[in-house]
């Protein structure tokens, strides 16, 4: 326990009563710790037998020699803390006659007590202060005989014996960290007042490293031995502070609302306080330098801003797609038509066709723009980077119910021109310039309404605490709402998150009945419930989208409810071919066989029907999730959808894992599971067109994997012939002949050459920003050297068997080496064989959104295998709740 000292600015003011312990057999020692040391406030006197608060204060008696040796001897330690009132023991600190003399020291929070030799005549401190070498040794207690063990009072608090008892290391102050401050030269020139802490500091358990506490007790003075580690230390110190109090503030923002909140509850009112600094909106255009000119028939043409940024939209696409899609060219210049009336051309110039149209000098200048920012350097990218994070800063948190939450979409998408997806009829079309006139802030009722950081005013602020988003505004294009959430590792959006699938799994309780209601509906005489039924078993069987109407502008997509006619082809006997485009424009195909029942009710639905007419004429999403929720409160397609997704991952799962093998073996059949359920749920997408690049880097590093061996090989044989026998090592590598090794070696060679340009670049750039010199060129040329000699002994040992290492290494390390780069080389072509069979497959939409994620958590516990190989760091973010289960978990 520490002392309790009042904190007084008058010398003589009485300090506060309190009860004090017996003199311990009438030694020295006051800090309770039975080792003789005096506290560093004091020097015991002739009052040693009295209670703190009644000691009476006196001048400092006479500096002798005699009393000076006297004191040497009972030195205290002392500390530049600001807790260096605090005693290292569990009883009250003693007092003394002998008045202490304090000092403020430079960069110090509080007083600090030396001692009078380290006090000039006027009271203030030395330059210097002399230790003891003695007081610098690690682990080592100073000479001193421990005192006989005295009868004390028991403790206010009990302090374990690991912690205060600790044999020479008690000797060891221990003090609070605090980050050093600037020290003041004029801080350093003031006089010293005595003053004491009044707040009761609770004993530190862990000692502070003895390295550190040396440097402390001299006040920030290094032995001279010591200076440069010292001051290595002192450097130190801060950035571990700053990198605790950082990890510290992220674990104290996490808000476990799982443990407190029930995960199906909606009330309606969502938040309390909400408050936030609005949205971020894109810098204003910035013109184009006079030079640069889009043409028209040949000649460059002068556009105001308002239509020389729309031009410049269609320029950046040049060199895609987009740019030769009729329908996206005819959408673009249509609105560009649009804008030159408002804004035309500054020289009178008429635009009319778009094939007179050059946007080619735009298209170029922005080419360059790129060359020149990717040629930046790192610090400068980083300078840049910087200035944008401390632009956004502001927007991309707000505080919802007290608790800092961060947002997801902060920032307003800047104009452009639209592209969708799939087959989209207004692809092309110019999205405007979004601006505070068109939003409305959802916010705290109360609180200060945000200011935008462009010119402008917000369209209305509303205090609606029965929905989650920000802000929310209509975009042009479609007329849909665009909204502002809060970022997936919200509270909001985890207990959304949790809550979905909380509801899917809910279902399994209720599928039975649900499936065999619509099975004996299926033949029901009211073609009504027929096609909600048959609808129903799609929805089910299939994981079909439950679909809904689409306007005349708006892409052809479908789904179960909106299906027409010429989506379903019948086979007899009894199979279905489903074609048609689904969401995002994506081609649903799949020939699928089905009940008897359900081919002869599309049989029936079809008849007497045109291709371009409703399969289920009847049925409509409203009424078909209608009658879902009547068997389950909140029960709609959607649902069907997510339990279908993740009852299928979870069964794949249980039959796939091997449970013995290794852990690619156990990723790849977790990653053919996700692609069942992608299958299932029609995540389907065109091949990459970098997929066949992206294998051939593969194939490259397979092979230099085998090359490696191969070496190993030759230099084992090197080592003991007797290795050339054994079928393990004799056999050469299947795809390694001449002409692939020295494809291989020259291409290796100028890898490294490359290497070694691009490190010494990097490292001169660091020099010059330390203000330091570059390092010469003899240095990258003596690199160069170096890997020419290295692969022109690659050459002469092609076709010889033979190979020397760089280092010389013993039989067994080779052995080693060959079996460790076996099982690299198998775990890389599990690897190849999962990117080749996931190629036309999308597996993040099903692990984002429709398979439970405790699934994945439940299994990597149970088959040992790192969440982080499955689940990257926004994805752990977004689904902390479901860490939590253990590995029996089963959806």
């Amino acid at each position: 326990m520490s002392a309790d000292i009042s904190m007084s600015s008058d010398e003589d003011t009485p300090l506060a009563p309190r009860p004090g312990p017996s003199k311990p057999n009438g030694h020295a020692a006051a800090n309770g710790n039975g080792n003789g040391r005096v506290d560093s406030d004091s020097l015991m006197s002739d009052d040693d037998d009295l209670p703190l608060s009644q000691t009476t204060r006196t001048k400092s008696e006479p500096m002798t020699p005699e009393v000076r040796s006297r004191k040497r001897k009972q030195a205290p330690v002392y500390s530049s803390s600001s807790d260096d009132d605090t005693p290292l023991a569990s009883t009250p600190l003693r007092a003394t006659k002998a008045k202490s003399t304090a000092v403020r020291m430079p960069g110090a929070m509080k007083a600090t007590t030396l001692p009078a030799s380290a006090v000039n005549g006027n009271g203030r401190a030395k330059k210097a202060v002399k230790v003891e070498e003695s007081d610098y040794e690690e682990d080592t207690p100073q000479p001193k005989k421990r005192p006989v063990k005295a009868q004390r009072p028991p403790p206010k608090k009990r302090v374990k014996k690991e912690e205060s008892d600790v044999g020479s290391e008690d000797e060891t102050p221990i003090v609070k960290k605090t980050a050093p401050k600037k020290r003041k030269a004029k801080q350093q020139e003031q006089e010293a007042k005595a003053e004491s802490s009044g707040d009761e500091q609770p004993l530190k358990a862990k000692k502070a490293p003895a390295k550190r506490a040396k440097k402390e007790e001299t006040n920030g003075v290094a032995p001279k031995s010591k200076k440069g580690k010292a001051k290595k230390e002192d450097s130190e110190e801060p950035a571990k502070k700053s990198k605790k109090k950082k990890e510290e503030e992220e674990e104290k923002e996490i808000f476990r609302w799982w443990e407190n909140q029930d995960p199906n509850g909606d009330g309606s009112i969502k938040w309390n306080t909400l408050e936030h600094n609005g949205v971020y909106f894109p810098p204003p255009y910035e013109a184009l330098p006079k030079n640069v000119r889009m043409k028209y028939n040949g000649k460059p043409i002068d556009l105001p801003p308002e239509s020389e940024e729309v031009a410049g939209f269609y320029a950046a696409l040049l060199e895609t797609e987009h740019a030769q899609d009729k329908t996206f060219n005819s959408n673009f210049f249509k609105d560009f038509l649009e804008i030159l009336k408002e804004h035309p051309p500054v020289d009178g110039m008429k635009i009319e066709e778009f094939a007179k149209c050059d946007f080619r000098p735009i298209f170029e200048y922005f080419e360059d723009e790129k060359a020149k920012k990717k040629a930046l350097s790192a610090a400068e990218k980083k300078e840049l980077k910087a200035a944008k994070d401390k632009l956004e800063a502001p927007y991309t948190h707000c505080v919802l119910d007290g608790r800092k939450e961060k947002v997801g979409n902060f920032r307003v998408e800047p104009p452009g021109l639209f592209r969708g997806r799939g087959d989209h009829p207004k692809k092309g079309a110019l999205k405007l310039r979004v601006r505070p006139e068109d939003i409305t802030i959802n916010i705290g009722e109360g609180l200060p309404t945000p200011q935008p950081n462009v010119p402008g005013q917000w369209k209305k602020v509303i205090h609606d605490q029965t929905v989650t988003w920000l802000a929310n505004w209509t975009e042009n294009v479609n007329g849909n709402y665009k909204y502002v959430f809060l970022a997936a590792g919200s509270s909001i959006k985890g207990q959304s998150d949790m809550s979905k699938f909380e509801k899917a799994r809910e279902l399994k309780s209720y599928v039975d009945v649900i499936r065999k209601d619509y099975t004996a509906d299926l033949k029901t005489k009211v073609m009504k419930d027929r096609q909600r039924a048959t609808a129903m078993y799609f929805i089910d069987r299939l994981a079909l989208r439950a679909g809904n109407e689409k306007g005349d502008d708006e892409a052809d997509t479908v789904g179960c409810c909106s299906l027409r006619c010429e989506h379903v082809t019948l086979e007899p006997p009894n199979y279905l071919i489903f074609d048609f485009l689904g969401k995002d424009s994506i081609r649903y195909y799949n020939r699928v066989p089905v009940d008897e029942q359900v081919f002869k009710n599309i049989k029936l639905f079809k008849e007497n029907k045109n291709d371009d007419d409703d399969l289920f004429d009847r049925v409509d999403t409203a009424p078909l999730n209608k009658h879902l929720a009547s068997y389950m409160k909140g029960l709609t397609a959607k649902v069907f959808r997510t339990y279908n997704a993740s009852i299928t991952f979870q069964e794949q799962l249980d039959q796939g894992t091997p449970e013995k093998g290794t852990v690619q073996e156990k990723l790849n059949a977790y990653n053919h599971a996700n692609r069942m359920v992608a299958i299932l749920c029609n995540h389907q997408r065109a091949v990459p067109k970098t997929h066949e690049q992206s294998m051939g880097k593969m194939r490259e590093k397979l092979r230099a994997f085998k090359y490696e061996r191969m070496k190993l090989r030759h230099a084992l044989f090197a080592n003991d012939a007797k290795f050339k026998k054994n079928k393990k090592y004799s056999q050469d590598e299947s795809d390694l002949d001449d002409d692939a090794i020295a494809e291989h070696e020259e291409n290796h060679r100028a890898k490294e050459i490359e290497k070694a340009e691009k490190k010494f670049q990097k490292d001169n750039e660091k020099l010059a920003a330390e203000g330091k010199s570059p390092q010469p060129e003899s240095v990258l040329k003596d690199k160069l050297k170096d890997i020419e000699a290295e692969f022109k002994k690659l050459k002469k040992e092609r076709g010889t068997g033979k190979h020397e290492l760089k280092r010389e290494r013993a039989t067994e390390k080779i052995e080693d080496a060959i079996d460790k780069l076996e099982e690299k080389i198998k775990t890389f072509k599990l690897q190849m064989e999962d990117r080749e069979a996931g190629k036309e497959v999308a597996l993040g939409t099903s692990k984002i959104n429709y398979l439970d994620p405790r699934i994945t958590a439940a299994w990597c516990k149970k088959h040992e295998v790192p969440i982080e190989k499955i689940f990257s760091k926004t994805l752990l973010a977004k689904f902390p709740w479901a860490m939590e289960v253990d590995d029996g978990w089963k959806f």
